[in-house]
């Protein structure tokens, strides 16, 4: 059943919901829903999903009636927010598709000393409007219930760790502390939720100095993820994989 989010603003108190914007010509047109079909509808920010039956098709609005309200939750127990240092052309896109797939809460694209990537502000804007259009489709395609935040660009020097449990510094030149060390670490936590951040390189990795000036943070804990250096766009995906495996709900 097609999936698709609403704002609370969006929910009437006659048990109707209107879904507004783009999602109105895609419905029509894409789809070809007709009145009396069935649609997902979630509350996008509540988390709370409904089971709905079209009632009209207006040339900007669709308007459908609550037949039921979902229990069943699709959000994992970790909430994962992941720091990508800015890599080039569309491997942004790619990273941000992937890890919604995986169940990531918040993206965070951050430029370091040896990101490549020069955007000029008007640029920054509509990168962060393409990236979060790319979060929410992907959220509807994998049934979450809730569309991943794409923060604006920062510099890594800027980055604020104040809600996290724990964040995890991802370095190909760490040789004392291995991922699964630190993974070992997590599962003594006696929490119903856990805040983990992953702080990941562009292209070219980390400078020591990067890593040094992180390390001084206490909720850091710089780890490797083994003896092969793997692609920036390739380490969200796989980390978000692992942590989801071993502390969340993808098993």
């Amino acid at each position: 059943m097609p999936k698709f989010f609403v704002e609370t603003e969006n929910i009437k108190e006659n048990e109707e919901i209107w879904i507004t914007g783009q999602d109105v010509n895609h419905i029509k047109n894409v789809l070809r829903k007709k009145v009396d079909e069935k649609l997902k509808i979630c509350n996008s920010d509540t988390s709370t999903n409904y089971e709905c039956v079209i009632t009209k098709i207006d040339k900007d609005k669709i308007i459908c009636k609550i037949i039921d309200e979902i229990k069943l939750s699709s959000e994992s127990n970790l909430n994962v927010t992941i720091f990508q240092g800015l890599p080039k052309s569309g491997k942004m896109e790619l990273i941000i598709q992937k890890c919604t797939e995986l169940g990531v809460k918040t993206i965070i694209p951050m430029i370091t000393q040896r990101s490549v990537v020069k955007l000029k502000e008007k640029d920054k804007e509509n990168k962060h409007n393409r990236w979060q259009k790319i979060a929410e489709v992907a959220a509807k395609q994998c049934g979450r219930d809730k569309i991943p935040i794409i923060g604006n660009i920062i510099d890594m020097e800027r980055l604020d760790f104040k809600d996290q449990d724990i964040v995890i510094a991802l370095y190909e030149n760490e040789e004392n502390t291995s991922i699964k060390q630190v993974i070992e670490n997590l599962k003594t936590l006696k929490k119903e939720k856990i805040n983990i951040a992953v702080v990941i390189g562009p292209e070219g990795g980390f400078n020591p100095i990067e890593i040094d000036r992180i390390k001084n943070d206490e909720k850091v804990v710089v780890a490797t993820l083994g003896k092969r250096i793997l692609r920036t766009e390739t380490v969200g995906m796989v980390i978000t994989g692992i942590l989801m495996y071993e502390l969340g709900d993808l098993n």
